[in-house]
């Protein structure tokens, strides 16, 4: 903004939230009460919520024209919903925030600093978090397959809580494929990012929103989306089977010649059979996954379908 005053855009994705969002905007509206230097607009997105969400927004949105909703058609998920906030936003500095009021808000500021300074982007570090022990295997096999895939350094751990120089969320925004993996966009943009250590808070009400299939599906977004290494992984494995079935069959022929006499196992052969049978339908319904997105995409699939919108003009 001109005049040498900052504005802040705060992104909100909205689900299953209708109890919630509106500590979480009004905490929000009382941070920048007062605070000179800055401006600020909220952007909360309802990801087709099917509890009474919209309504509490519009509530928002009519007491206070700095926040601004946009109403999605479809349930299309947290990721696409911020990737979606993105394109409406105007401010500086980004930063994304849930809507349970887990996010630290008092701590701000201090989220912001990096991004004022020479870092792109910079992300909430909770450490170790008393979580379910299926979400901390869910979380473990992320991060790996994020480190393994998009060479992630192992001190990064994406959080609800991130800022953003405007200039990153522009870039993010242009991603129009309809399977999104906000970690591999994000990644991609830039690789100036810095942690800020900080606690999460309790959830102030209700429960996650992401079920095993939302988890699962999320996950091979990011397997499959930004990498061809587990193609690659296939061909190799196939390449080392290969190589095993040829050394097996000339020491078969070797010891016929030397008049040796054996017997295969009937259950090794129905166990090397079935064995070598998952690896090639595993090989296969991972290429179809590719081929698959690949065809959806040409197909130009709407990423998302805003029904409508509130405080915002274009």
């Amino acid at each position: 903004m001109s005049d040498g005053v900052k504005k802040i855009s705060l992104v909100i994705p909205c689900y299953g939230s209708e109890k919630t969002v509106r500590g979480v905007i009004g905490e929000i509206q009382s941070i920048f009460l007062g605070k000179v230097g800055y401006d600020y607009e909220v952007v909360a997105v309802n990801d087709c919520s099917p509890d009474n969400v919209i309504e509490v927004l519009e509530d928002c949105a009519a007491a206070d024209p700095k926040v601004k909703v946009v109403d999605l058609a479809m349930n299309r998920g947290k990721h696409i919903a911020l990737l979606c906030g993105f394109s409406y936003v105007t401010g500086d500095i980004v930063v994304t925030v849930d809507d349970d009021g887990q996010c630290p808000l008092d701590r701000l500021w201090d989220l912001i600093a990096p991004v004022e300074g020479e870092y792109d982007q910079a992300m909430a570090s909770y450490g170790r978090r008393p979580v379910s022990g299926m979400k901390r295997f869910g979380s473990n096999v992320n991060n790996m397959m994020s480190r393994w895939l998009l060479d992630k350094p192992s001190d990064l751990k994406f959080s609800n809580f991130i800022a953003r120089k405007r200039f990153v969320t522009d870039a993010m925004a242009n991603y129009n494929m309809p399977f999104a993996y906000l970690e591999g966009i994000s990644l991609t943009t830039t690789r100036k990012i810095k942690m800020v250590e900080m606690q999460e808070r309790d959830r102030a009400a209700g429960k996650s929103g992401y079920t095993f299939s939302k988890s699962l599906k999320l996950w091979l977004n990011g397997y499959t989306a930004f990498s061809s290494k587990p193609l690659r992984i296939g061909g190799y494995l196939g390449m080392v089977l290969a190589l095993a079935g040829f050394l097996g069959a000339v020491i078969d022929l070797i010891r016929l010649a030397a008049g040796s006499s054996f017997d295969f196992s009937f259950w090794f052969i129905t166990a090397l059979m079935t064995f070598l049978t998952g690896v090639i339908l595993m090989c296969m319904g991972l290429l179809g996954e590719y081929v698959g997105r690949i065809f959806v995409a040409q197909n130009n699939a709407n990423q998302y379908v805003v029904r409508k919108t509130c405080n915002i003009e274009k």
